[in-house]
């Protein structure tokens, strides 16, 4: 009995067809084969970065618009994103070149929001190693200083913080985290006087004041600590009223809004709250949780 699918069967069209040697059907070209010694045939990532790297020519990258994807990406907290972005910058831009740099710095921001401080600090060194005098340079270092923080190494990372403010004096984010690694270091008047260069920098929000008080009670100057800590206090209060007014268009009630501890000024970045260090003598005043300044991504 003939099956009944025979009738039904498709003519395909008869023709000579292509030569075995047709190049658009080879589908294993003999330029990406890997050795099976070294590489895990069952990893589907492996065919995707050979291709990458053969098929996309590094001057045919526009590394700054990748790096500005990786900026969007930390605008919109999606810092894993952000990360292999910027690792795809550096790894496009010419060797050991400005925009590699930059790529590595802020790759190092996005790490640290992430608290991976580990890869924060491999990036932020290699950052350092590309030129350790270059306009990125005392935002590594200064970005550097806190991922050490962050990962206990307090000694390595106030010889990061000074280096910061050698390279660049007018940055007064750097002046801010080497006074704060002052204070912990029981070297109060002077990290007064760092504080004091910060604000002439135009860092002036209630954090710096917060920690200038401290190191002048730490000090001795009790009545200027007092004082300090009073402007710092005011001027949070003022902060969080505009915020408030900003977002329901009406200024707060009698009273004012709760006192938040320790949101990071500056650029955004990675601020950190190393711990809730208290000052003494304050007549048992709210004391907000203490940070150190992590600097933003390079250009956001």
């Amino acid at each position: 009995m003939t099956d009944e699918r025979d009738d039904d069967r498709h003519e395909f069209s008869a023709g000579q067809g292509v030569d075995a040697g047709y190049e658009e059907f080879t589908l294993d070209p003999e330029e990406i084969d890997a050795d099976p010694n070294t590489v895990d045939p069952v990893d589907s990532r492996v065919l995707t970065d050979i291709m990458d790297r053969r098929n996309v020519e590094s001057d045919a990258v526009d590394v700054e618009r990748l790096i500005d994807v990786g900026l969007s990406y930390m605008g919109i907290n999606r810092f894993e994103e952000a990360t292999e972005t910027f690792e795809r910058a550096a790894s496009f831009a010419e060797e050991d070149s400005l925009e590699a740099q930059e790529a590595w710095v802020n790759k190092g921001a996005a790490h640290a929001e992430l608290e991976e401080f580990d890869q924060a600090i491999g990036a932020y060194q290699e950052a350092l190693r590309i030129d350790d005098d270059s306009e990125h340079a005392a935002t590594a270092e200064t970005n550097l200083a806190y991922a050490l923080w962050e990962s206990g190494q307090g000694e390595q990372a106030l010889r990061h913080a000074e280096r910061a403010v050698e390279t660049d004096p007018r940055f007064a984010e750097a002046w801010y985290n080497r006074g704060f690694l002052l204070v912990e270091r029981g070297l109060a008047e002077d990290a007064v006087s760092c504080f004091d260069n910060a604000i002439r920098l135009g860092y002036r929000n209630a954090d710096v004041l917060e920690e200038k008080a401290r190191a002048l009670e730490e000090a001795g100057e009790h009545e200027q600590a007092e004082e300090v800590a009073d402007r710092a206090e005011e001027l949070r209060r003022e902060t969080e009223e505009e915020l408030i007014e900003e977002q329901t268009g009406q200024a707060p009630g009698p009273g004012g809004q709760r006192r938040q501890g320790g949101a990071p000024g500056g650029r955004p970045g990675a601020g950190g709250q190393p711990g809730a260090g208290g000052r003494g003598g304050q007549g048992g005043r709210e004391e907000p949780e203490r940070e150190l300044q992590g600097e933003g991504p390079e250009g956001f």
